[in-house]
């Protein structure tokens, strides 16, 4: 259902994943990664998420070519964290061009 609420806005959505192992990740740290979503373009809006708890480490992405969105993940928690290897997913949505 929640698909159809922004179907209008929202016409394409494109997937993509891999499995990542960030490794260690030292306080003030970030570690970047391309992943290819096929079809995703500069303007388009970029969701991601880390199959592990990211603890206290903000995980963001943007399209930054076509076809390829930048994934950082920014280690602000004070100390050294390494996390579990794990899945990530990103998701793109592709507005209307009229709405904006």
């Amino acid at each position: 259902m929640a698909r159809r609420q922004f179907q209008d806005a929202f016409p394409d959505v494109y997937f993509g994943s891999e499995t990542k192992d960030f490794g260690s990740l030292a306080d003030k740290a970030e570690a970047v990664e391309d992943v290819t979503v096929t079809g995703a373009a500069l303007g388009d809006f970029a969701l991601v998420s880390l199959g592990v708890d990211t603890v206290d480490l903000t995980l963001t992405a943007s399209v930054t070519a076509a076809d390829v969105v930048t994934c950082v993940l920014n280690n602000t928690s004070g100390g050294t964290v390494d996390l579990a290897s794990a899945t990530l997913k990103v998701c793109v949505l592709s507005p209307r061009a009229d709405l904006f």
